[in-house]
């Protein structure tokens, strides 16, 4: 997936999230110790925001971002599987 898609889809995630929680952009950056604007770029899908700030954000959500090799099974999935 291109990044500007996967941040598209990360942005539309945090702003459902926010959403569901009734937080408002500056209640999230408050409790995420980020500027309104940083969550603003989050959730309209900017590029370039900075990792450190982006996952203060989503764990002030209780999201996670989880990375593994595109088109293969995660390294746990593996694990799992094997396992007696």
């Amino acid at each position: 997936m291109p990044v500007n898609g996967l941040m598209a889809t990360l942005g539309s995630e945090v702003r459902a999230r926010r959403a569901s929680l009734s937080l408002s952009q500056q209640d999230l950056a408050d409790l995420a110790g980020v500027s309104e604007r940083f969550v603003r770029f989050v959730e309209t899908g900017k590029s370039t925001v900075q990792l450190e700030p982006l996952l203060a954000v989503l764990d002030t959500l209780g999201l996670e971002l989880s990375l593994r090799q595109a088109g293969l099974p995660a390294a746990s999935e593996i694990a799992s599987e094997s396992a007696p």
